[in-house]
C-alpha cells in the first residue's frame, strides 16, 4: 500500500498494468499531478485485490 501511495506507476507496472503505469508516471513527474497518481495507485491496488477475492471465491462455489 506504500508503494502505491509513494510510486504509484511501480505499483501499477508490477500488478501487470503496463499501459496505466506509463500514464501514471507522466502525471507523477508533475508536483500537483503526484496527488491524483497517489490515489489511482491505491484506487488500482484495491480494485486488483478485490478482483482476486472474487475470483477466489467463484473458484471456491464452482469446486463441487
Amino acid at each position: 500500500m506504500l508503494l502505491a501511495i509513494l510510486l504509484p506507476s511501480v505499483s501499477m507496472f508490477l500488478n501487470g498494468h503496463f499501459l496505466k503505469a506509463f500514464i501514471c508516471f507522466v502525471l507523477h513527474l508533475t508536483l500537483i499531478g503526484w496527488i491524483p497518481a497517489a490515489i489511482w495507485g491505491v484506487a488500482s491496488l484495491t480494485e486488483d485485490r478485490a478482483r482476486r477475492r472474487q475470483e477466489e471465491l467463484l473458484r471456491a462455489v464452482q469446486r463441487p
